[in-house]
């Protein structure tokens, strides 16, 4: 019995320590096959941006994902975020791979140091390259500094593509002379790696292809490996959105109006709650943007003087000067000579309009109400019609308002006869005939 029961239980090991080898080995296959994570970074490399490429990049490491992808289509933007993105790029453990996609997309300005500094540079068919010259952005420079930041910009893309074995004389004059190429030139000269026509021909394509990351040397396995596509989470949707300039303008009319009306409507509640997310709002959106302050005190100046006009009747000059006002400050509002960072007139132009259309239906309702008679209260009853209960002269009663008054007039009035009250004074009215 003892032999019997040593064999059980030799033999209950066996089995626990294959099913546990298999079980073990089963979830070692499963990761062994490191998915590939595939991103899309469309629009103005800005914050936002940058946020979402080096945290998509922090979890493909956490992952330990074989391969990220980048599929950009941007015309530029701030220098500051493009650097960001291209440090962390640069000490990246996982392989980055930047694809210029789908046909007709670019990587301009920004764009480039971005696709020159990954492990993977590749482009689709009908996309271009190229354009690289920094722009001041909210400031103008002079000549010493314009100079300075080219060759800053020079040297900084210039080591970057050497660093991936690309061509540094290609990347320097797209700095220097703003030079862009097709895809197929950009193949031709080194730039690139590689031109695939979709995602699963850049994939096979790099298969076995071996990189060199901040971890080391690695080989690529891309072919027929799960691809993972991860998205932008809502709140980065909402802060991309937001940094739009046009979307940042709205933004803070919307923002003036809402503070207004709940001024002028105290316990109003919802206007002044949703007046002040809305100029928070704006107000994260310029940190991101290139604000000219004179622009924006110009806005401010001309809500200033609309507010004016309710208050003092000024026959239209303020309502024109706050036309005027609002008008320059829009249009110098965002100082850049990069078309993204500009506000546009189907904007501006209706933002004035219905600005001033807001305010002129605000004053007509004010100097309405001003000059509306009162309806309750002594001065409710001067040119109201009543009826005389006695005799009137000196002294006497009337019948106004459903009320029974004291009352005086200049001539002799007879009781029953219907009068007009014209003033009041101290609960006696003053009455004339009707």
């Amino acid at each position: 019995m003892k032999n019997l029961f040593n064999c059980n239980s030799i033999m209950s090991m066996k089995i626990s320590f294959i099913f546990f080898s298999l079980l073990a080995s089963l979830l070692f296959a499963s990761r062994s096959v490191a998915d590939i994570i595939v991103i899309k970074a469309d629009g103005v490399v800005n914050p936002v941006m940058s946020e979402y490429i080096t945290k998509s990049i922090d979890e493909a490491e956490k992952e330990k994902s074989e391969l990220l992808v980048i599929e950009l289509d941007t015309p530029g933007g701030l220098d500051t975020s493009m650097r960001s993105i291209v440090k962390r790029m640069t000490a990246s453990e996982v392989p980055v791979a930047v694809y210029v996609a789908p046909g007709g997309a670019r990587a301009a300005s920004a764009g480039v140091f971005i696709t020159i500094v990954a492990h993977i540079a590749a482009m689709a068919p009908g996309t271009n390259i190229g354009a690289a010259h920094p722009v001041g952005v909210g400031e103008k420079m002079d000549k010493t500094m314009a100079e300075k930041a080219v060759n800053d910009a020079a040297a900084y893309i210039k080591s970057t593509a050497e660093k991936r074995g690309r061509n540094a004389e290609w990347a320097e004059k797209a700095v220097r002379e703003s030079v862009s190429i097709t895809e197929t030139e950009a193949l031709k000269l080194n730039v690139i790696d590689l031109v695939a026509a979709d995602l699963k021909t850049l994939l096979d394509s790099i298969d076995k292809k071996e990189v060199v990351t901040a971890a080391g040397k690695r080989v690529l396995q891309t072919k027929d490996v799960k691809i993972v596509m991860k998205e932008m989470g809502i709140r980065s949707k909402i802060l991309d959105l937001i940094s739009d300039p046009n979307v940042a303008y709205l933004l803070m009319l919307l923002g003036f109006y809402g503070i207004f009306f709940e001024m002028t409507n105290p316990g109003a509640i919802f206007p002044g709650v949703f007046g002040a997310i809305s100029l928070i709002l704006a107000f994260y959106s310029f940190q991101t943007l290139p604000v000219n302050y004179a622009g924006l005190l110009l806005i401010i100046l001309a809500l200033i003087l609309f507010i004016l006009e309710i208050k003092i009747i000024s026959h239209g000059v303020l309502t024109i000067g706050g036309i005027i006002a609002m008008t320059i400050g829009s249009l110098m509002l965002f100082e850049s000579p990069m078309p993204f960072f500009q506000l546009s007139l189907k904007v501006v132009l209706p933002g004035v309009l219905l600005t001033t259309l807001f305010f002129f239906l605000t004053i007509r309702l004010a100097v309405k109400a001003q000059k509306q008679k009162p309806v309750t209260g002594a001065e409710g009853l001067v040119g109201l019609e009543g009826r005389a209960k006695t005799d009137i002269h000196n002294e006497g009663m009337v019948f106004v308002h459903g009320e029974i008054w004291k009352a005086w007039s200049d001539g002799p009035i007879k009781a029953g006869e219907n009068v007009i009250v014209e003033k009041v004074e101290h609960l006696r009215v003053k009455v004339r005939r009707s």
